[in-house]
């Protein structure tokens, strides 16, 4: 069974649109767990404008399940990575200013700065992950990094399924095999929902993890959060 990670980056900006502590971060973070999901994700950003780095370091303490943090290698986020220890590291390439992940990483230009941080994550027995796009040359570029996992870069499958174009997945799916053949753990993430995660899943071969927030939470407006938690294990089993 694929393993489901909830990224609660929403929960937080809800919390901090009002200020004060409502909804409670780490209350909901305890409930999701508690609906069967097995792992917290969370994407700090340096303007802290939704995960604060206080948050990072409190959830430890919370977390049963994979705690998974996602994030661009900068110095602050190293430094906060390598106090709390979380199970996986999930390395993106985001600019100071994104709104949202937009592109995976160049593991082909990037190869030495990657080989770096990756080196001293796991020399501090933290699991990593590199955020990339479905590129075969950048798949192999990966695997030299000495990275443990990549997580392929959803958004252009998402958006093609919802026009009812299911070759969107092709690229997917032979990434994965040769992710695998290089030996390659495979996440997936960015616009995973409801209406894709089954077919998604259906396509991938040997896929570990997905880490899903936006659709969920909002999902969960009209559904309520724990069905719909365990109607994406449903359909991830």
């Amino acid at each position: 069974m694929t393993k489901l990670s909830v990224n609660i980056n929403k929960i937080a900006t809800l919390r901090n649109s009002r200020g004060g502590n409502v909804p409670n971060l780490l209350k909901v973070a305890r409930d999701i767990e508690s609906f069967g999901a097995e792992g917290i994700t969370i994407h700090p950003r340096p303007d802290e404008r939704h995960i604060r780095y206080q948050d990072a370091r409190d959830l430890k303490d919370v977390v049963t399940t994979e705690y998974n943090i996602e994030g661009n290698p900068i110095q602050s986020f190293m430094d906060l990575v390598l106090e709390v220890k979380p199970t996986q590291v999930t390395l993106v390439p985001d600019a100071i200013d994104a709104i949202t992940s937009n592109a995976g990483w160049d593991t082909i230009k990037h190869q030495s700065f990657l080989k770096e941080v990756i080196t001293e994550f796991k020399n501090n027995n933290i699991r990593t992950s590199i955020f990339i796009d479905t590129d075969s040359k950048l798949m192999e570029a990966a695997a030299k990094t000495g990275t443990d996992r990549i997580e392929l870069y959803t958004e252009h499958f998402a958006s093609e399924f919802d026009k009812g174009n299911k070759q969107a997945i092709e690229p997917y799916t032979e990434a994965a095999v040769l992710a695998h053949k290089l030996g390659l753990g495979i996440n997936a993430g960015h616009d995973l929902s409801l209406d894709n995660i089954k077919f998604f899943k259906e396509n991938i071969p040997n896929l570990a993890e997905v880490s899903i927030g936006h659709a969920l939470i909002s999902e969960s407006l009209y559904l309520g959060l724990q069905n719909v938690v365990n109607m994406y294990l449903h359909r991830l089993c």
